[in-house]
């Protein structure tokens, strides 16, 4: 289990976070705080895997707990989540090692990639002492990725379809079970399904009833 601290002074926006963070398995919030000092006070009492980072805070900025942290080589990651969209900002953010920046407003699914690929490379870099080339390249998110990949799909929302498909090792499901279990829309699921079929990853049965339109059941290949 993932284990989460959130940084962030707006009450509204750190109980939206929170439940957020509840949606996605595998994570666990272990403290909300205000302010930095909070924050610092947390660290020497527990430390998190990961934080995520408001930048601007009364009195205080994200990005000086973030140096904090490098300077004190405290090994936690950083993701941060700010309405700062100037470009020096986010580019001294990745040079302090932040592994995402998420800039306000955002929406569920993007929140939910950042998590799932922060996920993806940590318990891979948890479990091997070594990884080779090609495994390293589908957990580092690059501009060569995403030109590779189908136009019209979001590696990471194909990555927890197909991550939750060979982890529940169903015998048959549909686009609802996955839909549920991972809280993205039916249309999108079976949208990705589709593409699936087509790689022939899974294969559909057509199962018609008495009434009604017919169900589409899958399995994988």
């Amino acid at each position: 289990m993932i284990e989460v601290m959130i940084v962030e002074d707006d009450p509204m926006v750190r109980d939206i976070n929170s439940k957020f963070l509840k949606r996605i398995d595998g994570f666990k919030l272990c403290a909300a705080v205000s302010n930095l000092d909070a924050a610092k006070k947390f660290i020497t009492m527990k430390k998190p895997d990961l934080i995520l980072l408001d930048v601007y805070l009364p009195n205080e900025n994200g990005i000086d707990f973030l140096k904090w942290i490098r300077e004190k080589n405290i090994d936690i990651d950083i993701i941060l989540i700010t309405a700062d969209k100037s470009i020096d900002r986010i580019q001294e953010a990745f040079r302090y090692g932040a592994v995402d920046y998420l800039i306000k407003p955002f929406n569920f699914e993007r929140f939910k990639e950042a998590l799932i690929q922060f996920k993806s490379r940590h318990d891979n870099f948890k479990k091997n002492d070594e990884i080779e080339q090609k495994d390293l390249d589908l957990l580092i998110n690059t501009a060569h990725q995403e030109e590779d990949f189908a136009k019209g799909f979001n590696k990471y929302t194909y990555k927890s379809i197909w991550d939750e498909i060979e982890k529940s090792n169903y015998h048959v499901f549909t686009a609802d079970v996955l839909s549920e279990k991972l809280g993205i829309a039916r249309v999108t699921v079976r949208r990705y399904l589709e593409h699936m079929e087509k790689e022939h990853k899974v294969e559909k049965l057509v199962e018609y009833g008495k009434v009604g339109r017919p169900q589409y059941q899958y399995y994988k290949i």
